[in-house]
């Protein structure tokens, strides 16, 4: 339920699981988390099972869904273990990065150094090219190749830093090779449902049959899509990649390598933008409050960073290592809370509006009449649907309504799947038949009186837009109704 009159934040907050947030998971729900992250790169199967049923435990005494990602490793190139934990690489240094061959030719124990890291890619010395720029950990120091010898690819630290051990290798996509769902992809699939996963997120997409492969793989009763755009090739396929998913991810940190950084920014607007046009739901994601995996608050830089992606129109955004492995993670999510907050209620003009849906849909036309007509009420506090699918609220979503989107659905699954789409508040429903759906919503609005009163009005009475189906399942909203709330 809706604390107070307090209105629904729009923008939703993912957060990365780890080693920082065990037994913390109901302090990050209640600090404004809708999305708990699972990365497969790390951790156990057990951990991250222990985790996922923290969330669930926690989500219900807090009265509201909370969505599940897991985030597949893909083929995620990562160096080994070094000394320490960490290694400081400095600027103008030589530095081997060594193929990772099997255990049994003994080099997987290989601690590396600032000499020497070895690299979990076998293929490395083959896909990389003399003057290809290497970064390691998202962009924390940069390398350039200068030759190959063997499995060993000898590079200058153009830019120096320190790198923790199992970060990423992050080399031109268009050189590499190999399938882009790995074995250990193919393996993970199979515990989703064990965990009750909402979302998968596919790592290193880089066209629309890598996004086909995994639907196979999934189901047709699977989780829903997540598209990871990282690579140059997810970006020129973006609109066939946009055909097959639910949502897509701008996961900025390995983009950086396919692109000048000067560059990211924009297309992180232009991608969020065409899938808003599209009505699929987008994430931003990698080094939001970067700072705060060792500090209490955010930069400024950081604060401006989270309020563009909110400007911009992105449905999330994302925390990785803010709460997995930083030192604050609830301050971590509280912060990315209230910045998203803050603009959603003042920065109203740079919000972005939803493109008209198509004239030949009557779906799209009856949710376009919905969201003009509580645009254009100045006492309409909400749009309530009744949505068997999702489809409904996902709709209504991408149009960008100012006041929130109350989805009420049978199906707890669309219910928990819907903590991730903007501006929709999910709560569950009773099924009922189609023709009593309406009545139904105004059953179930009218519980809702209190929560979404208008706090600037309250001696009002204040209305709801009704969207519902009579129809049969997939047929979409046919019924538009202004309902009074008692005063």
């Amino acid at each position: 339920m809706i604390e107070g009159d307090r209105r629904p934040k729009r923008t939703k907050l993912i957060c990365t699981l780890g080693p920082s947030t065990v037994g913390r998971e109901a302090e990050l729900i209640q600090a404004g988390m809708d999305v708990a992250r699972l990365n497969f790169s790390h951790g156990t199967a057990k951990e991250r099972a222990d985790a996922a049923a923290a969330v669930r435990a926690g989500a219900q005494v807090a009265g509201r869904p909370v969505a599940i990602l897991a985030d597949l490793a893909g083929p995620k190139i990562r160096i080994g273990e070094v000394a320490g934990g960490s290694v400081g690489l400095p600027q103008g240094a030589s530095l081997v990065l060594s193929a990772r061959r099997s255990v049994e030719g003994g080099d997987a124990d290989v601690i590396g150094d600032a000499r020497r890291l070895m690299v979990d890619y076998p293929a490395l010395a083959t896909d990389v090219r003399p003057g290809d720029r290497v970064l390691l950990g998202d962009g924390a120091a940069e390398l350039r190749v200068e030759r190959v010898e063997g499995d060993d690819v000898l590079t200058e630290v153009v830019r120096g830093g320190t790198i923790r051990s199992r970060t990423g290798v992050s080399i031109p996509s268009d050189r590499r090779s190999g399938d882009p769902l790995t074995a250990k992809d193919r393996a993970d699939v199979l515990t989703l449902t064990t965990i009750g996963a909402d979302y998968v997120a596919q790592s290193f997409v880089r066209r629309p049959e890598d996004v086909a492969a995994l639907r196979d793989l999934l189901g047709p009763d699977g989780p829903l899509i997540i598209a990871k755009i990282e690579t140059r090739s997810a970006m020129e396929r973006f609109d066939g990649i946009l055909d097959l998913v639910d949502a897509v991810m701008i996961a900025r940190g390995d983009l950086g390598v396919e692109l000048p950084y000067e560059e990211v920014p924009l297309v992180q607007k232009q991608l969020v933008r065409r899938a808003l046009d599209r009505g699929v739901p987008t994430i931003v994601a990698t080094q939001m409050l970067e700072s705060m995996i060792e500090a209490p608050r955010p930069t400024r830089a950081e604060a401006s960073d989270v309020a563009n992606a909110v400007f911009d129109g992105a449905d999330a955004i994302m925390l990785s290592g803010e709460t997995a492995i930083g030192a604050f993670p609830v301050l971590a999510a509280e912060a990315a809370d209230r910045i998203a907050r803050r603009c959603e209620e003042q920065g109203s003009a740079y919000l972005p509006d939803g493109a008209p849906p198509s004239v030949d849909t009557d779906a799209g036309s009856l949710a376009y009449a919905a969201v003009a007509l509580a645009d254009a009420e100045t006492d309409v506090m909400g749009i309530a649907c009744y949505t068997r699918s999702g489809r409904t609220a996902g709709l209504l979503s991408s149009l960008r309504p100012g006041v929130p989107i109350y989805a009420f659905s049978p199906d707890p699954a669309v219910v928990s799947r819907l903590a991730l789409v903007h501006g929709v508040v999910p709560l569950p429903a009773p099924p009922t038949e189609p023709t009593a759906r309406l009545l139904l919503l105004a059953e179930l609005v009218g519980r809702l009186a209190e929560p979404i009163a208008h706090p600037a009005e309250p001696r009002r009475p204040a209305a709801v837009v009704l969207v519902a189906s009579t129809s049969v399942e997939g047929s979409g909203p046919n019924l538009l109704e202004l309902h009074r709330l008692p005063a």
